[in-house]
């Protein structure tokens, strides 16, 4: 594994960092009711390809591809301080890519100098497929675990939550049910007796065959978070939303727009 990748005042990069996406495995098999209504199934499958298939992408090794011309030869493609949303068309911790993870790791190392955010459905998975000098997490990585319902809450929250990260992060999109966050607030705690849960993201779910969101339930998620300093992030509406008892259809660009609204964000 390589050194941590530091920059130096000789080195530094000096262009302004970027939002990137590294899917660098494709496909994934459906886990749970959150799954039913794939983005990444309804894409593939509108052009005649099987979604359940995962393989490596042309794009595996991207954190790490060398500009090899230009005024900036030599740097990284990808600058310095970037966030990189890391993949999203499949499962990290999926089965099939048990042989592909330790090289992925690798990378996510050697671009210390930027963020990686993971998103899971397999929690279960985590604690023997990481790093061996993961150690109490890497800081720049996040793994975070989504549960749509409080099913699934109860089923990967216990999991998840006693993992060593350094940073947990809890998904709930698309919500399909209320969730009470409270007992894993109340259960789990670190060692200066704050929630073992530091940051909660709600969304509702898009698409032609979106199941609908309740406000109230985003609103109590909201309410749990407040009281207990934990950062909240309202992602999207979804395309249907109950709200005050009445059902709203919202269009695709507005969904995300109209949840920024509602000022329920801390961060």
């Amino acid at each position: 594994m390589k050194q941590l990748s530091f920059f130096t005042e000789e080195n530094m990069d000096p262009r302004p960092p970027m939002s990137a996406n590294w899917n660098l495995w494709h496909g994934c098999t459906k886990a749970s009711a959150g799954c039913l209504h794939c983005y990444m199934y309804r894409r593939d499958e509108s052009i005649g390809k099987d979604p359940s298939v995962v393989q490596k992408t042309e794009n595996f090794d991207l954190p790490v591809r060398i500009l090899k011309s230009g005024k900036n030869k030599g740097l990284y493609k990808i600058p310095q301080g970037s966030h990189i949303w890391t993949c999203f068309s499949s499962d990290f911790f999926h089965p099939v890519a048990d042989d592909w993870r330790e090289e992925a790791w690798d990378m996510m190392y050697e671009r210390s100098d930027c963020s990686f955010f993971i998103i899971t459905k397999r929690p279960e998975r985590i604690a023997e497929h990481l790093p061996e000098n993961w150690g109490k997490g890497w800081e720049h990585v996040t793994i975070a675990v989504t549960c749509e319902n409080q099913e699934m809450a109860d089923l990967r929250l216990p999991v998840y939550l006693s993992l060593p990260l350094f940073k947990h992060s809890v998904m709930i999109e698309p919500m399909l049910t209320a969730v009470d966050l409270q007992p894993y607030i109340e259960g789990y705690r670190a060692e200066d007796g704050s929630p073992v849960i530091k940051h909660v993201s709600v969304g509702g779910e898009s698409g032609p065959e979106a199941r609908a969101c309740d406000y109230t339930w985003v609103e109590a998620v909201h309410k749990q978070c407040i009281e207990n300093g934990i950062s909240f992030y309202y992602h999207q509406t979804g395309a249907i939303l109950i709200k005050d008892g009445k059902l709203y259809n919202i269009p695709r660009k507005q969904q995300h727009i109209q949840a920024h609204r509602a000022g329920l964000d801390t961060t």
